[in-house]
């Protein structure tokens, strides 16, 4: 007989050095539901999950699986007990085909070769995988590849899974795929515990919302009788801004200009970016939509001289740039928001300080005198502080190391950072990816005030709501090459990714 409740977690508390992450959370799952957990980053989400998949250990609570109190030691004692977690970033290897992938590490349930294989190909009816089980990872795509992970912790024997940001980088037709299998799924029996920062998303599949604030449960709610706004300031704790109307401060001012942006494709392969033209004003927002692996990452890391191999022109403000690196086009006024903020935008064991001196460390008020002076370190320390006041960076202090502070705030500090140069043209990619909807909210009103003030804002983003309700026009981008152009104020995030999949008419 199956239990009630799938999951129930009672007064869970975590504490690390100088934080309480989990203070005392309750979370009921019900047995073949789908259950959202939904919270600002910093908010408690992560660290509960690792509880229930036993990559950490509570300080205090009850962890009852089937009706059974449990106590996790490793994640082998979770999948044991049927737990099964799908990570944001997938964990496959390229050259392995799917049916390695699924079988590393799991050998021993029925060896590798033809029970293995059948349970595979039952599973991957199961997911709604159509690709064969000797299919190499590197040909398939973000979907199906989502399917794969999904099938890995199924054939390990989990009955609820655990699925981190599944929709991040899907395009609607393939969420709306993901939702017609997860409804699939639990219809067989399955549990699923979704989690994610899209509230539309959230409401349209989950059968029951739990929101927890600062490690604490604020309350389980029916998606059917809620509204993304509350579930948003439950979220954040208070009421959130007006969005407000939407007015043109496009002006005919060109500040960059792209020509014939090339770049080539290992030999054989078609060109990472073939012959883009593109122009951005003052004042406005050009968003970038495409499906990941299109260009749009090259497109955006040439124009920032990062992609030295790139053929073509880039002018800003009437200055040809192509043959300057990178810390001359900073210098020439662009401001650089990167997709991968760890690895390109931010020194993770430094103090917040430090990472305000990157990228600027020949320009006021961080230098004395140019490329050649002195950096001065008691302005770096001021204009940092500014910059956590003003940009509402939460921070116990300047001297933190950026590894410590949530998602959301380390996006807020890049972002402050870069408008604070006084650039002139804005390379947005990703800005609020991964980040919650209060720090969503706060950095889409920080661009939207940029371009109010002249600045023009290359944006790209696979969120389409954000293209959408931030963008005054959107190009699309396929095969490396812009192949269409919408508007803003009468496109569809349907009709957007049907372009962007190739499959529009």
């Amino acid at each position: 007989m199956t239990a009630e409740y799938a999951v129930e977690l009672a007064g869970i508390t975590k504490r690390f050095p100088g934080v309480v992450a989990n203070d005392g959370v309750d979370l009921r799952v019900r047995s073949g539901e789908v259950h959202a957990l939904c919270g600002e980053n910093g908010a408690g989400k992560s660290t509960l999950m690792k509880i229930l998949y036993g990559m950490q250990h509570p300080d205090e609570g009850t962890i009852i699986v089937d009706g059974t109190e449990v106590h996790f030691r490793t994640p082998a004692d979770a999948i044991r007990a049927g737990i099964g977690m799908v990570h944001q970033h997938f964990m496959l290897a390229d050259n392995f085909t799917v049916l390695e992938n699924v079988l590393l590490g799991a050998e021993a349930q029925l060896g590798i070769r033809g029970k293995a294989r059948a349970r595979v190909v039952e599973l991957a009816r199961t997911v709604g995988l159509r690709a064969a089980p000797d299919t190499l990872m590197e040909s398939l795509g973000v979907a199906d590849r989502q399917r794969v992970e999904i099938l890995k912790v199924l054939y390990r024997g989990a009955r609820t899974v655990i699925l981190d940001e599944p929709t991040a980088v899907l395009v609607p037709q393939e969420v709306d795929e993901l939702f017609a299998t997860l409804r699939h799924m639990r219809a067989d029996g399955y549990t699923f515990v979704f989690i994610s920062h899209k509230l539309d998303e959230v409401r349209a599949i989950a059968d029951s919302i739990t929101v927890i604030r600062r490690g604490r449960t604020v309350g389980t709610v029916d998606p059917k009788t809620t509204t993304t706004r509350r579930l948003a300031e439950m979220m954040v704790g208070s009421q959130l801004p007006d969005p407000g109307t939407r007015e043109s401060t496009v002006t005919d001012r060109e500040v960059l200009l792209v020509e014939g942006l090339t770049l080539a494709g290992e030999e054989g392969a078609r060109p990472l970016l073939d012959g883009v033209d593109l122009v951005v004003h003052a004042g406005e927002i050009v968003g970038i939509a495409g499906v990941e692996g299109n260009g749009q990452t090259e497109l955006v890391e040439s124009i920032m001289g990062m992609r030295r191999e790139a053929t073509g022109r880039v002018v800003l403000a009437g200055a040809d740039l192509s043959r300057e690196h990178t810390l001359r086009r900073r210098e020439a006024g662009i401001g650089y928001i990167p997709e991968d903020r760890t690895r390109h935008g931010l020194l993770a064991s430094q103090p917040l300080w430090v990472n305000r001196i990157l990228g600027y460390q020949s320009r006021p008020p961080v230098s004395r005198g140019g490329r050649l002076g002195l950096l001065d370190l008691a302005a770096a320390r001021r204009d940092t502080e500014r910059i956590v006041a003003e940009f509402d960076v939460r921070t116990p202090g300047v001297d933190v190391p950026a590894a410590a502070l949530s998602g959301g705030n380390q996006q807020k500090l890049v972002i402050g950072r870069e408008l604070s140069g006084d650039p002139v043209l804005l390379l947005a990619a990703h800005p609020t990816r991964g980040v919650d909807v209060g720090a969503q909210a706060a950095i889409w009103e920080e661009i939207r005030r940029a371009r109010a003030s002249g600045l023009a804002v290359l944006l790209v983003s696979a969120d389409l709501d954000e293209l959408i309700g931030l963008s005054d026009t959107i190009r699309v981008m396929f095969d490396g090459r812009l192949v269409a152009e919408a508007d803003p104020t009468t496109v569809t995030p349907e009709e957007l990714g049907a372009a962007m999949t190739g499959t529009s008419a």
